[in-house]
């Protein structure tokens, strides 16, 4: 495949075809199929900007046995690991996502550092956060800290990284 995407994530979900529908709803592109044995499809290729998304069946992908792929089967999907994305309209994403199944954690809410936000886990047990920016007092690391542990203009330092 030409123009391969420099950042890809790739997720391990129980219907790979429905997955696919409520990813393309996020935004993303499809690219590709792969079909397995019995013709169901058991990995989609999806791109939205520089992501390329593998959406990968849990079963059927000949992947080596070994104790990861073990636990992997097992579960809980990413745990640990939040995908953001930013959209147009929070309130619709929410909207959308709700209706597909998705359990919403947080919001939509505006967040001092700058964004509107929701959060949520989508039915194969991936947390996605769907933002839009809104503007920010400094780079927002401030605003961050001020919300996380309050005592705003304490001398607490935030570093910055460039």
């Amino acid at each position: 495949m030409s123009g391969e995407a420099p950042v890809r994530v790739a997720l391990r979900v129980s219907d790979v075809s429905a997955a696919t529908t409520l990813y393309r709803s996020f935004g993303f592109v499809p690219v590709g199929t792969v079909p397995g044995r019995d013709g169901d499809v058991v990995m989609a290729i999806l791109r939205r900007g520089p992501l390329q998304l593998l959406v990968d069946a849990l079963v059927g992908i000949p992947f080596p046995d070994s104790v990861r792929e073990r636990q992997t089967k097992l579960g809980p999907r990413g745990l640990g690991v939040v995908i953001g994305l930013e959209v147009e309209d929070v309130e619709e994403a929410a909207r959308r996502c709700q209706a597909a199944g998705c359990v919403i954690g947080t919001g939509p809410v505006d967040a001092p550092w700058g964004e509107r936000y929701v959060e949520f886990e989508d039915p194969y047990g991936y947390a996605w956060k769907l933002f839009r920016l809104t503007g920010s007092s400094d780079d927002g690391l401030h605003a961050v800290r001020d919300a996380w542990f309050g005592q705003p203009g304490s001398p607490m330092a935030v570093e910055h990284h460039e």
